[in-house]
């Protein structure tokens, strides 16, 4: 963890410094005169003063969706702000796959898939399928890692046994279902699931990621790492290279 340095800034709407900001948010409450007075309640009881609803849709039965824009007068001190900083060097794909077969001497095994109830697959398709994304070409491209990728629904003891039956080096989970944290859930059942099934030496590193993860709390979750949005497949193959390979944290041999 480290700070980012920097003076105390205001948020930018209009002009500079004029402290304005745009919020949504929904409110249990069908689109009426009283669901709009009721969303720039809640706007001013946030800090927002004045507050301007500049957008509101009925969601369905019962449910408002709002955008307010107003003035806020909190500061952000940029020397406070706590970010996860990558400790790793980022390498192409041809220097991933040189330092696997120099130092590993075999193919790096990497399992991948969406656990619990999560049918989300586009996060981990992204890292994982040949295509990969925005141009960058996902793990299955490097020829010295051998990539698994279980898709969508997959129980936990499913994937311990099948992160065991590929003598994994790796497990990469995503996770984009958070209603009632249920990626929070899925994620410590993940961890609990190969500390129980495996012993350290052999235990796979455990990765996960998704829009909604704090990539501060891969400890508290019991994961090696987490990766937020925007990461793509060289930054994932980098860290493995780096915790793995050079590292020396080998998991199964």
């Amino acid at each position: 963890m480290s700070g980012a340095q920097g003076p105390v800034v205001r948020p930018y709407g209009d002009t500079t410094g004029d402290g304005m900001v745009q919020v949504s948010f929904t409110l249990p409450v069908p689109h009426d005169k009283r669901a709009e007075g009721a969303a720039v309640q809640l706007a001013n009881r946030m800090g927002m003063d004045p507050a301007l609803l500049v957008h509101a849709k009925q969601m369905g039965d019962g449910f408002t969706f709002f955008v307010v824009y107003g003035r806020v007068n909190h500061l952000v001190d940029l020397s406070a702000v706590q970010v996860v900083e990558r400790d790793f060097p980022l390498l192409s794909a041809k220097e991933v796959n040189a330092v696997v077969k120099r130092r590993l001497r075999r193919k790096l095994s990497v399992v991948g898939a969406c656990i619990g109830t999560d049918a989300h697959t586009v996060g981990i398709d992204a890292i994982l399928n040949v295509k990969g994304i925005a141009g960058e070409k996902g793990l299955e491209y490097y020829r010295e890692l051998s990539v698994t990728n279980l898709g969508a629904q997959v129980s936990v003891p499913e994937l311990v046994e099948a992160a065991r039956a590929a003598r994994a080096d790796a497990v990469l989970v995503s996770q984009v279902v958070t209603q009632r944290d249920a990626h929070l859930h899925n994620t410590r059942e993940m961890s609990a699931a190969f500390r129980e099934a495996m012993p350290v030496g052999r235990r796979p590193l455990l990765i996960v990621g998704g829009p909604r993860f704090d990539e501060s709390q891969a400890a508290e979750l019991g994961v090696d790492r987490i990766f937020g949005r925007g990461t793509t497949p060289g930054e994932v193959a980098s860290f493995l290279v780096h915790a793995l390979v050079t590292g020396r944290k080998v998991g199964a041999a």
